[in-house]
């Protein structure tokens, strides 16, 4: 097939994305499929009008992973990877998320929002989370221990961002389950050597471990996988995915946050678990791509 891979982008995640755009062109190419690599960008959309059967983003955060290119996509009737537009739009934004999967019974930490014009806690206290409500990789995430910490942090990320989303620290287990094809794949075990698995612990060399051997009962990691099934169900979402956990001192799983285009680096974690399951690489994107070809033809019969 002629297949377009998009990668790079306007988001703070660029770096991030042509590392895996490269990767993913590499495993299709592996596969024999004709591969065009583009740049895209809001302002220029020509990668587009290359011919391609079926187009394999690779964008992560703003722009990419945030709807706006899936509307075009969807608008231009073309076949592409992943979730479409409604379904990226609401993952890539944390706050409807948590919405989503609290209206679902699912379980997920406590929270508030805070923006420049009510930027303290009002619900929460230290131990907690400080994150923005639409970017990925860990960036501009920080753990505060202390209330002074917390309104540091704050202040930080609304410099930058219009609201942060606050909450509330579960200390514990943090796991991650990819899905594939709406189905779960074998939980990981996040072990960083930094407090936490910031940027750095996810694409430096950090020393961070992911082990399949978690540790827990098989009837957490089980839940787990239930969980992150209904989590990716909850919010519509197809193909790919990866849905991040904390699980608590007392085995009680909670939903942090999902990921609707994860990384394909050579040390990503979706690769990573669909390997344990016996998908090399290129069989993976190779999977993706036909999947994507094979319903955007159906829904033209």
């Amino acid at each position: 097939m002629k297949i377009t891979v998009l990668r790079g982008g306007p988001s703070a995640e660029r770096d991030i994305s042509l590392i895996s755009g490269a990767a993913v062109a590499n495993g299709l190419r592996s596969m024999e499929h004709d591969v065009f690599e583009s740049d895209i960008k809001p302002d220029d959309l020509s990668g587009l009008d290359h011919p391609a059967d079926v187009i394999f983003p690779v964008l992560h955060g703003w722009f990419g992973e945030s709807g706006e290119l899936q509307e075009i996509l969807e608008a231009r009737k073309l076949a592409f990877v992943g979730s479409g537009s409604t379904a990226s739009r609401l993952g890539i934004n944390k706050l409807k998320t948590k919405q989503a999967w609290e209206q679902a019974g699912l379980p997920t930490p406590p929270y508030e929002v805070l923006s420049s014009d009510q930027p303290r806690l009002t619900k929460l206290k230290a131990p907690c989370v400080i994150k923005p409500l639409d970017s990925g990789s860990s960036i501009d995430v920080f753990i505060c221990k202390t209330a002074a910490q917390a309104k540091k942090s704050i202040a930080d990320v609304l410099s930058r961002h219009k609201s942060v989303l606050v909450e509330q620290f579960i200390k514990g287990a943090e796991l991650t389950v990819g899905i594939l094809e709406e189905e779960p794949l074998a939980p990981i075990l996040i072990v960083p050597k930094r407090e936490f698995f910031d940027y750095q612990a996810k694409y430096g060399d950090s020393g961070t471990e992911h082990r399949f051997d978690t540790g827990l009962p098989a009837g957490v990691t089980e839940r787990c996988k239930e969980l992150a099934r209904r989590a990716n169900e909850v919010l519509g979402c197809r193909d790919l995915a990866r849905v991040d956990f904390m699980v608590s001192k007392k085995t009680e799983p909670y939903l942090l946050e999902i990921n609707t285009l994860p990384g394909f680096t050579p040390v990503s974690l979706l690769p990573e678990a669909a390997r344990h399951a016996g998908i090399e690489f290129g069989p993976l994107v190779d999977r993706l791509a036909r999947r994507a070809y094979e319903r955007h033809r159906a829904a033209a019969a």
